[in-house]
């Protein structure tokens, strides 16, 4: 049995330094990419990265790889199903979160390509209270079994939390707003092939 390459994280610092020699897979959705991401990074969401395993696993080859998120949880996972692979890749330490906290500049797309949109987290929370006062409003004025609805959400946030998961982002991510446009994505996987 073979054992799986273990994941590299890398500091701000360290990655700033090696940015140029470094391919840089940015695995959040494209409205979250949009609203800043490394300097050079590739956009390939989370849920296309078995797509990618070829373009990936060729820059892998020819240099070191770097995948981001907005706070290193997704590129962890990211990461880890790389090295399943056979594919050694790093991971940023704290992702576009700590590297803009750091001072370092983030890139956006020029202005008519924006698809400005809310991060992934801000998507979840907002969904998660939403779906939390519908469940209370509701449990009080149609029937007090709906408040299950609040309760489910409770309970899907203490998994989300136990096990560095979230089934709410993944289905949130699903939405015409996250998912790539097919050109943006061959883009990418064209870049990848170059490397």
């Amino acid at each position: 049995m073979t054992s799986s390459p273990t994941p590299a994280t890398l500091g701000t610092d360290q990655a700033r330094t090696r940015l140029h020699e470094l391919t840089v897979i940015d695995v959040r959705t494209p409205a979250e990419y949009a609203s800043g991401h490394l300097p050079g990074a590739l956009n390939i969401p989370l849920d296309h990265i078995r797509r990618a395993l070829p373009e990936i696993r060729h820059a892998a080859e020819h240099g070191d790889v770097l995948v981001v998120c907005a706070s290193g949880a997704r590129s962890e996972n990211a990461c880890k199903l790389l090295a399943e692979q056979g594919i050694t890749t790093a991971t940023l330490a704290g992702g576009t979160g700590a590297w803009a906290a750091d001072g370092h500049d983030l890139h956006q797309p020029a202005a008519c390509d924006t698809r400005a949109g809310w991060s992934m987290e801000r998507q979840v929370r907002f969904t998660a209270g939403a779906l939390v006062l519908l469940g209370l409003v509701l449990g009080l004025l149609v029937h007090p079994a709906l408040l299950l609805i609040s309760a489910g959400v409770a309970g899907g946030l203490v998994f989300s939390a136990l096990t560095n998961t979230c089934g709410m982002a993944a289905v949130l991510g699903k939405l015409p707003h996250n998912r790539p446009r097919a050109a943006d994505l061959d883009d990418a996987l064209a870049a990848l092939r170059t490397r």
